[in-house]
């Protein structure tokens, strides 16, 4: 969705900075292109152009956890199990949330869930103090790898916005048409 987004911004006459991972989707020419490859280093990207920004949409999909030690060489096979502890990464849109109140800007999240959705979106749109969270529930025919998705935008105080399975433009065009009535 994120391609998506930054490409109709542009469309829309956006100025767009697009912080994003290794991906096998081309970033539009016009947008400012930052690359990152770890959660804190999109923290960092993110936190330094928020500043700048009128408006944020995190419709990244950075790990949760990660390895709580990281082993300098291989880690031989053996016949014994192994335990792997993992520790949560930093949580970049409560990091955002800190910064916020010295800003106007608009940010919207984004959240992947499975079970209790819209209750779950619900809370992390309370949590983290957004203006509105995109909530996104996977399926064979929507959301990673696909050219289409569903989705449903909450926002504080209103009912839920279900946007139907269509292609990740036209969400984009709806998504920022509403963002866009916020600015």
């Amino acid at each position: 969705m994120g391609y998506a987004l930054a490409k109709t911004a542009i469309e829309l006459g956006a100025e767009v900075t697009l912080i994003s991972g290794p991906s096998s989707e081309i970033p539009p020419s016009e947008a400012k292109l930052i690359q990152i490859k770890t959660t804190v280093e999109l923290c960092k990207a993110v936190k330094k152009e928020f500043k700048k920004t009128d408006c944020l949409i995190m419709a990244a999909a950075p790990a949760d956890f990660k390895a709580h030690k990281i082993h300098g060489s291989k880690i031989k096979k053996n016949e014994k199990l192994m335990e792997l502890q993992l520790q949560p990464t930093v949580d970049i849109l409560k990091e955002i949330k800190i910064n916020k109140s010295d800003s106007s800007a608009i940010v919207i999240g984004f959240a992947l869930e499975t079970d209790n959705a819209i209750a779950n979106a619900k809370k992390k749109l309370k949590e983290k103090n957004l203006d509105g969270i995109v909530l996104n529930q996977p399926s064979e025919t929507t959301a990673f790898e696909s050219d289409s998705n569903e989705v449903t935008l909450l926002l504080p105080r209103r009912k839920p916005i279900h946007i139907p399975l269509s292609s990740k433009e036209k969400i984009s065009s709806r998504l920022l048409d509403i963002i866009s009535e916020m600015l």
